[in-house]
């Protein structure tokens, strides 16, 4: 069966209070009967609040709206994300009063606590998960919608599969791209044409390996899969492989999987923001022009429908290349633009195909639009008789 999945879109018809995207959505939180459901409930409210400089993390009024009908379902909400990101927040307009809970750093102010749940992945054995959101008994799951330079894009999965873990765990998913071995230094071991391989990317992706004496280390996320790097290296002594780049987004899925597993069915909603869609993480402490138009609000209980829903929404529009860091190159206009962008080994929809395969929901939905957007008949303009 296909999954429902509220949406809200940015456009409005009348200048309206009503028409705007909080107003929308309260009628997604609406529709998903959260005040029916938090009675009694502690309710962490995932969010990213960013760090430095970043103004594109979801704005306070929004927030506030789902604090509030939280408190008015008779639930016990409060913020929470990474030690870092709450530090500082009230520089970006994050506090408990204008929020109307109070902020929590997921892991406690030192990172470390956290409960651990056995896993086996790549080198992974054990997901540490922020002790703040295994204690809650309801989650709201509410993300910004943006590119990711590690897997094209980073929305609801990305805030719980990375918001929800202590750094250790987080550092080890990172490093499941560097499983897969993807350079062979037998069929290099010419110390000028390693020097060629590193300078042939225009990115600053390929350095030398500190740890390996004529070894090649390869950083993902500038990674938009060009080759140039094949076209001056070896045969076989560099691999661009797309199962290395997959891994982080595997990784996400089951880090994901073991966060929602620390809630009982029905606890969890997860609501996805796609205005402001910037070409990175807000990691990264600074915003960028958005390189996508607005896309509006969406919600849903199934965190794969709702980010299959905002993939196909955001799929529909063009890059605004003119908007896009000159640093940065369209690999391609072919995919989502995510991908065009980031490159087609950072498919955005893989997130969606593993999460699925784990079983946290369906990329089947029907969207269901809250408000739709009124459309208006005009008269032609034309001469008017005076007579």
């Amino acid at each position: 069966m296909a999954s429902i999945v509220y949406y809200g879109s940015p456009r409005q018809a009348r200048w309206e209070a009503k028409e705007t995207l909080p107003a929308k959505l309260d009628q997604i939180l609406t529709r998903l009967n959260l005040r029916e459901r938090v009675k009694g409930e502690t309710v962490a409210i995932k969010l990213h609040l960013g760090n430095n400089m970043g103004y594109s993390t979801i704005h306070p009024v929004f927030v506030r709206r789902v604090v509030e009908a939280v408190k008015e379902g008779g639930g016990h909400p409060f913020i929470t994300d990474l030690s870092w990101d709450t530090r500082a927040s009230e520089t970006r307009g994050y506090t408990a009063e204008t929020l109307g809970c109070p902020i929590y750093p997921t892991a406690g102010i030192n990172d470390r606590y956290s409960y651990a749940i056995e896993r086996l992945y790549k080198g992974i054995t054990h997901w540490k998960v922020g002790g703040m959101i295994h204690d809650a008994s309801f989650l709201v799951n509410f993300a910004h919608a943006k590119g990711h330079p590690s897997c094209g894009y980073g929305g609801a999965v990305k805030n719980l599969a990375l918001g929800c873990m202590i750094t250790e765990t987080r550092r080890a998913m990172h490093d499941v791209n560097h499983y897969n071995p993807y350079w062979f230094p037998e069929k290099c071991p010419d110390e000028e044409t390693r020097r060629k391989i590193i300078a042939a990317c225009p990115f600053g992706a390929l350095v030398e390996d500190k740890n390996q004496a004529g070894g090649i280390h390869l950083h993902y996320e500038p990674c938009n899969q060009c080759l140039r790097c094949l076209k001056v290296a070896p045969p076989g002594s560099l691999k661009i492989n797309p199962e290395n780049f997959y891994a982080f987004q595997e990784a996400c899925a089951i880090s994901t999987a073991v966060t929602l597993s620390t809630f009982e069915p029905d606890k969890a909603v997860h609501l996805v923001l796609a205005t402001q869609i910037t070409p990175l993480c807000d990691c990264f402490g600074f915003t960028s022009m958005p390189i996508l138009p607005d896309a509006g609000i969406f919600g849903s209980d199934d965190i794969v429908a709702v980010e299959q829903a905002v993939l196909d929404v955001t799929g529909q529009s063009k890059l605004i290349e003119e908007n896009i860091p000159t640093t940065m190159e369209v690999h391609c206009r072919e995919g989502h633009p995510f991908a065009q962008l980031h490159g087609p080994y950072k498919d955005p929809y893989k997130i969606t195909e593993y999460t699925e395969a784990l079983g946290l929901g369906s990329r089947k939905y029907e969207l269901v639009d809250v408000l739709p957007v009124e459309k208006f008949a005009r008269p032609s303009l034309g001469y008017v008789s005076a007579s």
